[in-house]
């Protein structure tokens, strides 16, 4: 228990914002010249990257017009009619007595026809292909007025020091709020309460709903995981927890909800969860974000806490009659454990799009996984509709400190970005910069060194120009604006050619671009628990060259870019070699295999020879994937095949697979217990939910045949217990603290590592000792201090920590299998790994 806590517009710009955008970027071969060809890129494979990126707020023109989504100026009501949905019984919210996925279009049309202040559009589509609802709820604006709000929200973010001084700003523009629900598809309420709350908005005649509607614009993500919602699952249908996926942004779902607030800028948000009971309401336990302007995000965020809390407990549950415990607050009732460290959260992620509070409440009273499936109906219904009046109880609490503290609101997210823009010091939490909110403590303070810029050199000094492109687009559809050299530049006492690009961190999101890019920080020392990952480094992790600017840098000769250029490339004559280096690579590799090209091995186990016959099919794939070919200086040897994996992993691992192309049987025990055909597959890749000791005889002797002709891949303990139990690979895997993970060092560079970036990722760390005669090792992890940044603490016995894993072999292999120790697919985040991987897959499919 934390015992120190206690209880307690102007419609036009005047401002000069130069904004210019540019258009792509391509290389040019001069005429009659032997090098390389340029391939212009025509699309990503599985990539954070959308059929067509839409232009980023900060790169509209500033008088553009605001438009729905068939291309028509519109003000609101934006009205439609959705077609409904089939009914499907087995929807899971049936059984709780809540509204089913499939009802949801239905009430949303009659929501549209109770009056002129409820909108509905499709933000978009689930990974399971189910539609997205955004439902606005404000007051009727003409097109004008729309406009209007549209270059006020812009001025915030582009001009922030104007839009301060703007008197039409603040008399006039429309708070942004984003009310979030079933992000979880089995925690169901909030979807039903945010019903229920619209359909009252729509309706009141009272003063304070019409003043709330007329002052800010209310919207409703209604239900942010369908998939989820209809399967009674926490993930969606692609099995990821979408509340984890922010940083990485893999997932449709993951992505509408950026657009959302990329587009509507909200100043606060609410993501309804389930199920803690008491209520749980953010703001959080330390740690705390080092890149927010926190001082801003503590002071309404445990003011508006204040509110919902008084509003849940208000509705008088009680422990002993309702199994109802009071509301509480984990800043001040606790010690640690809920942190709103990673950005990978929706309230955390909002807080860097400018949202000044921003939270997860978590309503009480379990209904889903054992419970649902033990639990009496009439308990569940009696449950499910308690939590859907605590849900709205705190809803309400939020509208009515949005319609109260408008102005401090609006003014506040102008100061967070002003900071951003002006390379403005972060100011720490105290009690004396945060008035109002008590038991401040040193272990409050988390600050940081916001460096000048980022390079993501061109040339030689880039590890991969595939993973640069990539990284640019993704650092672009997050909102944060990238520059790209037009001639060579010198910035911080380094020059570096044409072509770089440069994250000026003089700008709104400075916050969200430190985030992604930064090292992140070692925090095992200031708290012995984390609630989820600790480090996750884009700049270490996805494979690029990224060096920070400390010293002032000129701008002269940067020009803003809406995306990055293509790198594509083939020559012209002779063999072509590719290098394994990026998960673009990879699928490269795959799709010309698929294609019957007779793709070769070369003695670097990182490069493939491609035949120069088969060049336009080459072409085809340097486009597709947006990777670089160069001129072969070897023929190669030993013809690949393409590869059939069975893979016990995880959802995260087999997303990557499928997105560096390989094709993928998931199997597991059960799987394997039912009978499963081996033929055709290649290599077996196993990671989770395959235990050797629980197989049927008939089952376990199909596996052990299979591996005694085949190769394995293993990650962490439960791979490693696999090749112990088959005899694949010599050597003994320890395992670390089950809870640590971060960005750690490794060094050395095996065959099947050649090449590779200096840093991975792990989560319950595995290294190995004991290597038996045949073993190599590939990576090690780094001597001294292997973590970079995240939670890794010895245990109890003083075992388990970074240090007895500094300098151990991280990644082995020998004729019969390839194990990793770190977790080099994670949640389909460190992509910079991911071509290991698929070096593995070759290799152990080759044997």
């Amino acid at each position: 228990m934390r015992t120190t806590r206690c209880t307690p517009a102007r419609t036009v710009l005047t401002t000069a914002l130069a904004l210019t955008t540019a258009g792509s970027l391509f290389l040019t071969t001069p005429a009659g010249a032997a090098g390389p060809e340029p391939v212009t890129r025509q699309g990503a494979a599985v990539d954070e990257r959308p059929a067509s990126v839409p232009e980023s707020p900060a790169r509209q023109a500033l008088t553009a017009p605001v438009t729905d989504l068939t291309g028509t100026s519109r003000g609101y009501p934006r009205e439609q009619h959705l077609t409904p949905d089939p009914v499907n019984p087995d929807d899971r919210s049936v059984k709780l007595g809540l509204i089913p996925y499939h009802g949801i279009a239905g009430k949303l049309n009659s929501l549209q026809r109770l009056g002129d202040r409820v909108s509905v559009e499709v933000a978009g589509r689930s990974a399971g292909g189910h539609r997205l609802y955004l439902v606005t709820v404000t007051a009727p604006e003409s097109a004008r007025e729309t406009r209007a709000q549209d270059r006020m929200r812009r001025l915030i973010e582009d001009a922030p020091a104007s839009a301060a001084q703007d008197p039409a700003l603040k008399a006039s523009y429309k708070t942004p709020v984003f009310l979030n629900g079933n992000i979880h598809g089995n925690e169901w309420e909030g979807t039903d309460a945010a019903l229920r709350l619209i359909e009252r908005l729509a309706t009141a005649k009272d003063a304070r709903t019409g003043e709330l509607l007329a002052r800010s614009r209310l919207y409703f993500n209604v239900t942010a995981n369908p998939d989820g919602r209809i399967a009674g699952t926490r993930a969606n249908s692609g099995g990821f927890d979408l509340n984890r996926d922010f940083v990485t942004a893999s997932q449709p779902e993951t992505r509408a909800m950026r657009q959302i607030m990329l587009d509507k800028q909200p100043a606060v948000l609410l993501d309804t969860h389930g199920y803690v009971n008491g209520t749980l309401i953010e703001p959080t336990t330390p740690p705390h974000g080092e890149n927010y302007e926190y001082d801003l995000f503590l002071k309404h965020t445990y003011a508006n806490a204040l509110g919902m809390e008084s509003a849940v407990n208000g509705l008088g549950y009680t422990a002993q009659r309702d199994g109802v415990r009071p509301a509480q607050i984990p800043f001040r009732d606790q010690e640690e454990g809920w942190d709103d460290w990673p950005p990978v959260f929706t309230p955390q992620y909002a807080a860097y799009h400018g949202a000044v509070a921003a939270h997860t409440v978590e309503i009480p009273l379990q209904v889903n996984n054992n419970a649902y499936n033990t639990l009496p109906v009439e308990e569940l219904r009696r449950r499910s509709a308690i939590n859907v009046e605590v849900a709205g109880a705190a809803l309400d609490a939020t509208l009515e400190y949005v319609r109260t503290r408008r102005a401090a609101l609006i003014a506040d997210q102008i100061e967070v970005f002003r900071r951003g823009s002006a390379g403005a010091a972060q100011v720490p939490v105290s009690e004396r910069t945060v008035p109002g909110v008590p038991g401040i403590g040193p272990e409050d303070v988390y600050t940081t060194t916001f460096p000048r810029a980022y390079v993501i050199p061109a040339g030689r000094g880039q590890r991969s120009a595939t993973a640069a492109a990539r990284l640019v687009d993704h650092l672009i559809a997050n909102d944060i604006r990238v520059e790209r050299a037009r001639h060579p530049v010198r910035l911080g006492g380094t020059s570096y050619p044409a072509g770089s690009y440069v994250v000026d961190m003089r700008q709104p999101r400075r916050g969200l671009a430190n985030a992604l890019l930064a090292d992140g920080r070692d925090i095992s020392a200031r708290v012995s628990a984390m609630y989820d990952i600790s480090g996750w480094s884009l700049g270490r992790l996805w494979g690029t060259t990224v060096t920070p600017v400390a010293s002032p840098i000129s701008t002269a000769g940067l020009r803003p870019v809406d995306g990055a250029a293509p790198v594509a490339e083939v020559p012209r004559r002779g063999d072509l070699a590719l290098r394994l280096d990026d998960p673009r690579e990879v699928a490269a590799l795959n799709e010309l295999l698929r294609q019957g090209v007779a793709v070769r091995q070369g003695r670097d186990g990182g490069v493939v020879v491609v035949p120069g016959a088969a060049r336009e099919k080459a072409r085809q794939a340097a486009r597709t994937h947006d990777v670089v070919f160069r001129t072969a200086r070897e023929r190669g040897s030993g013809v690949l095949r393409p590869v059939r994996v069975a893979a016990a992993v995880t959802s995260g691992e087999l997303f990557a697979l499928r997105e560096m192309g390989f094709e993928v049987t998931p199997v597991s025990t059960a799987v394997l217990n039912a009978g499963f055909d081996w033929s055709g597959v290649q290599v077996l890749f196993a990671s989770a939910g395959l235990d050797h000791a629980r197989l049927t005889p008939a089952a376990r002797s199909a596996l052990d045949g299979f591996l005694a002709g085949h190769g394995l891949v293993g990650r962490g303990a439960a791979g490693a217990a696999l090749s112990a139990a088959a005899g694949a690979l010599d050597v003994t895997a320890v395992e670390g603290s089950e809870d640590a993970n971060g960005v750690v060092r490794l060094v050395g560079s095996g065959p099947l590592a050649a090449g590779s970036a200096s840093y991975g990722f792990v989560y319950a760390p595995v290294w190995f000792t004991d290597l038996g005669p045949g073993v190599r090792v590939e990576r090690s992890y780094g001597t001294g201090a292997p973590l970079v940044s995240g939670h890794w603490q010895a245990g109890e016995d003083g075992g388990g920590g970074p240090s007895a894993a500094a300098g151990r072999a991280a990644v082995v292999s020998g004729p019969d299998a390839v194990l990793f120790g770190t977790e080099p697919l994670f949640r389909a985040h460190p992509k910079g790994e991911f071509a290991q991987v698929g070096r593995a897959l070759f290799a152990m499919a080759g044997r």
